[in-house]
């Protein structure tokens, strides 16, 4: 008895769920090709294709082949748009298997089982509410793009940053009050006070420095030093001649 394709998130028996793509006898176990599945089921094209793109699973780029099958059948002969499709539903179904075996020891041999699977993939289009809330995200992440674009980079909007903190740090020594205009400034305005700390640590220590220079004694002559023993000897030279 014909009934519905429940694999394919179909409910009534006969009924088209969308368009599908698939790929047969691909040589990799049914339980492999699942694991990787199970995470773009449900996903939007763009964001499943990017899913495929950073996994680890060898089997992924069979099933991102078929994913782009999907969706030029769904663009070609059903007239859909890529941005609105959705992975309605995503399976993977034992094929044949090959059976190899191995020598062992005292001519026996262990069993091979070499697995395929059919991959299929089936694509439907998203609901309005849906698609309002994927349109909003892609719309946000572009916008996010175009500021740090405008703004020249991250290295560049961070030199802007210091710049700012620098300029409010000379204008605080004069006395003036500046407020920041962004959290982005205030994050600045730190980063400039660790280098005001340690500016003022080494004034300090120069201070000290010049301090300790200025308290230490001069020299004394070493002239008048040598003099002295020099006229100790006369004296008693004097004391000797006096005596004989």
């Amino acid at each position: 008895m014909t009934g519905p394709k429940l694999n394919e998130a179909a409910r009534v028996a006969g009924e088209r769920s969308g368009t599908k793509a698939s790929a047969k006898y691909l040589r990799v176990s049914a339980y492999k090709a699942r694991v990787v599945l199970n995470l773009i089921r449900g996903l939007p094209v763009k964001r499943a294709d990017e899913v495929l793109q950073f996994s680890d699973r060898e089997v992924s780029n069979d099933i991102r082949k078929v994913l782009a099958s999907a969706v030029a059948n769904a663009q070609h002969n059903d007239e859909q748009d890529p941005e609105e499709l959705y992975v309605k539903a995503c399976f993977a179904d034992e094929g044949p298997t090959l059976k190899r075996f191995t020598p062992r020891a005292r001519g026996r041999g262990n069993r091979i089982r070499k697995r395929t699977c059919h991959i299929t993939i089936v694509l439907a289009r998203l609901d309005d509410a849906r698609l309002e809330v994927v349109q909003a995200r892609e719309a946000k992440r572009s916008a996010a793009g175009r500021r740090r674009v405008t703004a020249g980079g991250t290295s560049a909007s961070r030199r802007a940053r210091v710049e700012r903190s620098r300029q409010r740090a000379a204008a605080a020594a004069k006395g003036e009050t500046v407020e920041p205009e962004t959290p982005e400034e205030e994050l600045g305005d730190e980063e400039q006070g660790w280098e005001r700390a340690e500016g003022s640590a080494s004034d300090e220590a120069q201070a000290a420095r010049d301090g300790s220079e200025a308290d230490v004694e001069p020299a004394v002559d070493t002239g008048s030093a040598s003099d002295e023993p020099q006229s100790d000897a006369g004296e008693s030279e004097a004391d000797a001649k006096e005596d004989n």
